[in-house]
Order: C-alpha cells, then structure tokens, then sequence
C-alpha cells in the first residue's frame, strides 16, 4: 500500500483506531482481570467471571445490549478501587499482558500513518487507567477513553464520568477535529465494532478491521475496505515496516560518524603519501 506524505500547508489529518479487536487481539480490560486479582482487587469468582466475559468477548464480539451489561458490571467492579493501585498494577503487568497480543498488521499501519505525517489516536471504551499507557506503548499521540469518577480518597466511586462509546467516539472525534484542526474528509477510523459506525462514517476513510456480522453487512454495503488482521506480535520482534524518518538525535549521531570516519581517511591517506615521499 502507498501512502502519501502529508503536505503540511494542507489542514492536519489523523488515524483514529478503536482498541479492542483493533489493534490488540483482546479486551483491553478484561485482559488485566489476573492481575487484578492477584493485585487483591477483586475475587476469585469476580476473576473466573472476567474470564467468562473475555471468552463470550473473543468468541462473539459484544451488540450494543452486551456492552451495557458489561459497563454496568465493570463499573460496579471498580467501586472502592484505588486509583494509584490500579495503575501500579498496569504499569507492572503491561508488557507481559499487552505486548503479546498486539496485532502486527495494525503496529504497521500505526507506523505508516506516522510515515506519513499524520496523527493516530486510539479511542477505547475501556478505562482511560487502562488504555493511556497502551497508547503511550503503541506510539499514540492521544488518547480518546472511558473515564471513572474518582472520590476524594482517591478511590472509584462506580459512577461513570465520560463514557467512550458509539455516539461519543464521533463526538470526541468532531471535537478533536476542531482544537487540532483535522480535516476529518481526509481522516482515517479502524474499527470491528458495529457500535462505532458513528465513528467510522464521521471520516472520509473508514476501515472494518476483523467485523462483526453486523459492521461486515454495514461495510459491505457502503463500501467501505475490510482488513483482517490475525498475527500477534511482540513489538520488539517486529522488523521495521517502512523507512521512518531519523529523528535530529540520530541525524546529529550519524553526521558526527561521518565526520570522524572522513577525517580517518584524510589523516590515513596523508600517512600513506609521506610513507611514500620518504621511501623515495
């Protein structure tokens, strides 16, 4: 695929990537349920039943009525949690859980829409606790997410301050759109959820990334590309997809080594002619 560098004097674009299915190959909060556990926050059966819902999440995907129950669940999960914990027990446990189950196809559009010159923001129903450090992991440049209300002892209060789903992806993405100047004409969505279709006919490029039933018949009948996406990967085993422009530290680095390695040559060479003229 070729993808054209940005010119700059044009209004900016970006590439918004839902998470879930998208870009790693399970749910992004339910993946975290062990750790949880293990971390003392919830119990042996709340953590089989965390299980339960990352099987029927992988197996089936979630309609709209599932992913109610499951916010209503999760929410009254986290009441009582502490705040700090939870991102201790992300930040310890993120490349262990998280690393693995990042799809390659996906880490290699990221890099492309970088190469060229564009934003990529991840926008999640999941946990902004949650999904902020895995857009930092991923090179993310923002991050759109659910967000809990926290207490004043510094603990979940189980209610839900901004919720990151259907109507509100693409209203998150419009309001981007007009505090980062994106033409959204000219942006890019990936998403498997027919939920965010808001999100997807709100740019001109939407992609279906491994659909549902429902999203597949929806991007079919608009049109809209279908990717598949099925190789999980580490992303220090990745080789690099396309040529990324040096950063100035590399570029300062590499013109000090040339430098060095022509003044080498001029020093060896002016040795070689004296050698000579004495011998003579």
């Amino acid at each position: 695929m070729l993808w054209v560098v940005e010119n700059h004097s044009l209004p900016r674009t970006a590439a918004f990537f839902d998470l879930d299915k998208t870009v790693i190959a399970k749910s992004s909060t339910l993946t975290f349920g062990k750790s949880f556990y293990q971390g003392g926050l919830i119990n042996r059966r709340a953590a089989l039943r965390t299980a339960y819902a990352q099987f029927v999440f992988l197996t089936g995907g979630a309609d709209h009525d599932q992913m109610e129950r499951m916010r209503k669940y999760l929410s009254a999960l986290c009441r009582g949690w502490n705040v700090q914990q939870v991102k201790e027990i992300v930040a310890e446990t993120l490349h262990d859980l998280i690393d693995p189950i990042i799809y390659d196809e996906a880490a290699s559009l990221i890099e492309e829409h970088h190469t060229a010159g564009r934003d990529v923001v991840i926008v999640s129903t999941s946990g902004a606790e949650v999904v902020e450090p895995i857009g930092e992991l991923l090179g993310a440049d923002r991050v759109v997410a659910t967000r809990m209300v926290v207490g004043d002892d510094g603990c979940f209060t189980g209610e839900v301050e901004y919720y990151a789903y259907g109507p509100t992806k693409a209203e998150a993405i419009k309001e981007l759109a007009q505090s980062e100047g994106y033409d959204l004409d000219r942006c890019y969505a990936y998403s498997d959820s027919a939920t965010d279709v808001p999100m997807l006919e709100s740019v001109g490029h939407p992609y279906a990334v491994n659909p549902d039933r429902t999203l597949r018949r929806e991007a079919l009948a608009r049109g809209w590309p279908i990717l598949d996406f099925n190789r999980p990967v580490r992303l220090k085993q990745r080789l690099p997809t396309l040529s990324v422009p040096p950063r100035p530290a590399l570029v300062m680095a590499a013109a000090v080594g040339a430098a060095a390695a022509t003044a080498g040559l001029v020093w060896y060479a002016s040795r070689r002619r004296a050698a000579t003229v004495y011998a003579g």
